[in-house]
């Protein structure tokens, strides 16, 4: 036995041997810590906050530097001008995605969020043609996220002004929202498969942040044969891809191939079109894994960002009472609000998009990778290789948004109160790998978050200066701390 952990050892430590050769071989990489064999830099990072590690290592590199997680180089990209030059101006030599293990064992390099090439343009381009078909950024989204924000109004009224923790309820209303759109119909809130739904969205965003995935991702060959919460992460997919394919089922009995529904008609429909090519990127495994992506992201991230943006709003009560007065004097307290009046309302905007910077919810962006050997200032950076963007070193950037580490909504405001727009806020990413529903969120964002102020007051259960707005964990996700609010009718 003995012997045999110790040949185990010798070939990794040949295999980490012989891909660094490969990687200074084909390319110049940038400079960085010197890696340890087979565990690469994973003792100088700090796996509990990664972002916080990685800008450390930018004080002794600079702004693009090489980190190895387990024996897999990473190029980083620290701040605004080398993210932009990468995203934007380098935008199709940087628009690979780079591999996440966690994932890549369900999704198999399907769908629109984790896969690339021309299965990823394709499904990219498809996906968005239907968003926008089914309304996304026009009048009839609009009018479903006003009717779902009513929903949610009723809901948190039948708290009773009672202390609760909002994280089911405002799970609920976008969730609905994204469900209208590729399942054609919403649920109730008291459905009970809708419950075990959101349940799993909670679920896998926090599983997802934790030190342990990221240990996963650092060294699936070992932690995947491991007892741990990666296996309840894949349960929980496994059971939301259930639900999908059924869902998918009842929709192919039914279909009418001229007068789509819901995103998966549409999708359906392209599949017959396509079902005598053998090359067709149409298929029903990239189907499910498609509305899963589109169904998680479009849930987690407006739920969490809802969520956090709520919190802070009860730690600066001087925030929230300015938000209120301005939909006083722009909305009233009698008619829903709609995206007309996000122009009219400079301050409301601005505390919006500085929820979305100052919480950063996905720090370092989704992995990217080289879609060919890129020169980049003067490195040659071999194709494939992962690519991470800290888009939290462009939303904190002293420069452009002063004290950064304080949340103050005249980071978007000019000296006149005018809301003021930053190339700088990165919250969706950027270039050709933009989040899909941007549009979307947006919109939800503000018709939500201005539907809740409208109708009610927030209290805390402690003094405002009590509470701790750090995230309970900070991974791929930044996920907001738990605390429980009281809606006390207006």
């Amino acid at each position: 036995m003995d012997l045999f952990i110790v040949l185990v050892i010798c070939l990794s430590f040949l295999i980490f041997l012989f891909l660094w050769n490969q990687s200074y071989a084909k390319g110049k990489l940038p400079p960085g810590p010197t890696p340890l064999p087979i565990i690469g830099n994973i003792l100088q990072i700090n796996i509990k906050d990664v972002t916080k590690s990685l800008s450390k290592l930018a004080e002794v590199y600079g702004p693009v530097f090489t980190v190895y997680f387990g024996m897999k180089p990473t190029v980083v990209l620290y701040g605004y001008e080398a993210v932009k030059e990468a995203l934007i101006d380098q935008s199709e030599e940087f628009s690979g995605r780079g591999s996440l293990p966690i994932v890549d064992r369900i999704n198999q390099g399907l769908g629109i969020v984790f896969s690339s090439g021309e299965k990823w343009k394709q499904t990219r381009r498809f996906s968005l043609m239907v968003l926008r078909n089914m309304g996304m950024g026009k009048k009839t989204i609009e009018d479903r996220i006003q009717e779902e924000a009513l929903c949610l109004v009723e809901s948190l009224k039948k708290t009773n002004a009672s202390p609760c923790d909002p994280t089911f309820l405002l799970s609920c209303a976008p969730c609905n929202v994204i469900c209208s759109i590729i399942f054609r119909n919403r649920f109730e809130y008291s459905d009970e498969e809708f419950l075990t739904l959101i349940k799993y969205v909670n679920e896998n965003a926090r599983l997802a942040s934790t030190s342990w995935i990221e240990l996963y991702n650092a060294f699936p060959f070992l932690i995947h044969y491991l007892p741990g919460s990666h296996n309840t992460l894949f349960k929980n997919i496994i059971e939301q891809r259930k639900f999908i394919f059924e869902n998918i089922k009842k929709h192919q009995e039914f279909l009418d191939l001229s007068n789509p529904q819901d995103f998966i008609d549409y999708f359906l429909i392209k599949m017959e079109k396509e079902k005598h090519n053998k090359q067709s990127e149409f298929t029903m495994d990239n189907l499910i894994t498609t509305v899963w992506d589109v169904f998680t992201a479009g849930t987690e991230t407006t739920s969490m960002t809802l969520r956090y943006g709520l919190l802070l709003l009860l730690k600066h009560p001087e925030v929230t009472a300015k938000v209120q007065e301005e939909i006083d004097r722009v909305i009233g307290r009698h008619r829903s609000p709609c995206m007309q009046d996000r122009s009219r309302m400079p301050y409301t905007d601005a505390v919006v998009h500085e929820i979305q910077r100052y919480i950063d919810l996905v720090p370092g962006s989704m992995p990217h990778a080289t879609t060919q050997d890129v020169k980049f200032r003067e490195y040659i950076i071999p194709k494939g290789t992962a690519i991470v963007t800290s888009l939290t070193s462009v939303l904190y950037d002293g420069k452009e948004f002063p004290n950064p580490e304080q949340f103050d909504p005249g980071h978007f405001l000019d000296e006149s109160g005018n809301f003021k727009k930053s190339d700088y806020f990165m919250t969706f990413s950027a270039g050709k790998r933009v989040c899909v529903g941007e549009g979307l969120a947006r919109m939800e964002l503000f018709l939500f978050l201005v539907s809740i102020l409208q109708h009610f007051t927030l209290k805390s259960l402690v003094d405002p200066k009590d509470i701790d707005t750090t995230p309970a964990l900070k991974g791929i996700g930044s996920i907001a701390p738990f605390y429980e609010v009281r809606f006390i009718p207006v």
